[in-house]
């Protein structure tokens, strides 16, 4: 990774690929930046950035030590030393909780446009019921972090099961390294639990907010949810892609992208 420091003294570390348009690709919940991979070439035309979120491979900076009501907060400032370390404004691209990332830090800081591919935020009825991170947290404190990173990625990413969860496990690039971020993502999932989406989000950017029809049900409502909470905002939904559509399906997405940013 290419490391810089930002002019808001914070050291931020990105690859950078291309020397278009700044892009800042940021990641979701368990998904390292290897996540973008596949979709680099769909995007060649613009400078993607693809930073490393705090608290997740080499920036794991005392993550311990954020609790979760700081969590949203600490990855919004990255953003904007991000932002601060490209040149002109950049686009920013959220896969999930980047994608609550992108669209908080658009609050903040000047950018191009936000897109979004369903946001981490919980409707309101789920969200009082939403109990993931407290499961989690048992599970590793029992010593069973593998089955605790499990039931997270039954619900968010198989919400309608799967037949051989450890098969598909086998076959993901990420397992079972990602079971070493299994503390981060509790603490990233009870800052989801108590986010609470405004009726209004002051964000003057253009913003493309995407989901596909084979994701939870939960995120395809509150992805609808952030677009009506946007001022000046586009929703496509892609039929049968799933919450990795960004990876899943990024010629098609991309083209989206494009079109909306062309206009």
């Amino acid at each position: 990774m290419q490391s810089t420091q930002s002019t808001a003294a914070m050291d931020v570390e990105f690859e950078r690929h291309g020397d278009g348009q700044p892009l800042l690709l940021l990641h979701g919940g368990m998904a390292p930046v290897e996540y973008w991979g596949p979709v680099l070439s769909a995007f060649d035309g613009y400078g993607a950035v693809v930073p490393q979120r705090p608290g997740f491979g080499t920036c794991l900076d005392s993550p311990a030590e954020t609790s979760a009501d700081k969590v949203l907060a600490r990855e919004v400032s990255y953003v904007a030393a991000l932002a601060d370390a490209v040149d002109g404004d950049p686009i920013l691209f959220g896969h999930s909780y980047g994608a609550l990332t992108a669209i908080e830090a658009a609050t903040e800081t000047p950018v191009e446009a936000v897109i979004a591919y369903e946001p981490a935020v919980l409707p309101e009825g789920y969200r009082t019921e939403a109990d993931l991170a407290d499961r989690m947290a048992s599970l590793i404190q029992d010593g069973e972090r593998k089955e605790a990173v499990k039931r997270y990625i039954e619900q968010v990413l198989h919400p309608d099961g799967i037949d051989d969860l450890d098969t598909w496990l086998a076959e993901w690039p990420v397992w079972p390294d990602c079971v070493d971020l299994a503390e981060e993502v509790v603490r990233m999932n009870r800052s989801v639990e108590q986010y609470r989406l405004p009726d209004r989000l002051d964000v003057d950017a253009p913003a493309l907010v995407l989901s596909g029809t084979d994701g939870p049900d939960f995120l395809r409502r509150s992805a609808r949810n952030v677009h009506d909470a946007l001022p000046h905002s586009r929703f496509v939904e892609f039929d049968g892609v799933s919450h990795s559509g960004p990876a899943e399906a990024s010629d098609l997405i991309a083209a989206e992208v494009d079109a909306f940013l062309q206009k």
